[in-house]
């Protein structure tokens, strides 16, 4: 079977560069338009062009936890293409590391408010904008971090533990008309990620029994099964996509 998905439109957050750009590259390789957000507009008209022009997509600059932003992205979304049948929660931030007792409490707010707080509300703009009366999917991007205990970026780990657990009752509540799940990825050779390989990559990957990092692409293609009607009978579920490296243990 050939997953495309001409005719439909898709709303990507946090799409101008990773993982991002690539599940939009991968949802307009296969026929959908896409909206991709992030905050800084020049990457994003970048992004734009690398994706086909305003023929195959749009964007709209904002923050990610801005509900102005996201109605806006949303009506825009709308607008261009007259409907939205997937949303990717993609945006997620991590600007604090150490000891989770050390965190700034606002610092760990506004992490959960992003990476939390954040998918849900833009679940809710896109349920009430079309997917409520239409149906559709949402794939949000929790992370293996959320899976264990991860040192240094603990609070980063809680944020994606919640995103996975709202991933669950989102789905319970949602369906049948709109299923949700997530995708965990492990290191992803991302700029969001090159503090934990950069100068060390060899030695990163070793601990990995596929014997490398992650590529946007390996997730995007994940992204996209998930999003599309292969996957009808898939909801509520969090795919742990991780080149092995979870099963002795690492991260």
């Amino acid at each position: 079977m050939t997953l495309t998905f001409k005719g439909q439109v898709a709303l990507v957050t946090g799409a101008s560069r990773g993982i991002g750009l690539g599940i939009a590259q991968e949802l307009v390789d296969r026929g959908a338009k896409v909206c991709i957000t992030a905050r800084n507009p020049e990457p994003l008209a970048d992004a734009v062009r690398g994706l086909g022009g305003e023929e195959n997509a749009i964007a709209v600059a904002g923050k990610g936890d801005d509900p102005e932003h996201q109605r806006a992205a949303v009506d825009r979304t709308i607008a261009a293409f007259g409907r939205l049948d997937m949303l990717v929660n993609n945006t997620g931030i991590n600007p604090v590391y150490g000891p989770v007792l050390d965190t700034d409490p606002a610092a760990a707010a506004k992490i959960l408010a992003v990476n939390v707080l954040g998918p849900l509300a833009w679940t809710k703009l896109a349920h009430q904008a079309w997917m409520g009366e239409h149906g559709g999917s949402v794939v949000n991007v929790s992370s293996v971090a959320g899976l264990r205990t991860s040192p240094g970026i603990g609070i980063y780990g809680v944020s994606k533990a919640a995103l996975s657990r709202l991933t669950m009752e989102l789905a319970g509540e949602l369906g049948p008309a709109i299923r949700v799940n997530a995708v965990a990825p492990a290191v992803v050779k991302t700029k969001f990620a090159e503090a934990l390989y950069v100068g060390r990559e060899e030695e990163a990957a070793a601990q990995y029994p596929l014997k490398r990092l992650g590529l946007p692409e390996d997730i995007a293609g994940a992204v996209a099964f998930l999003l599309s009607d292969q996957a009808s009978w898939i909801t509520g579920q969090t795919l742990v996509i991780d080149g092995g490296v979870t099963l002795g243990g690492g991260l």
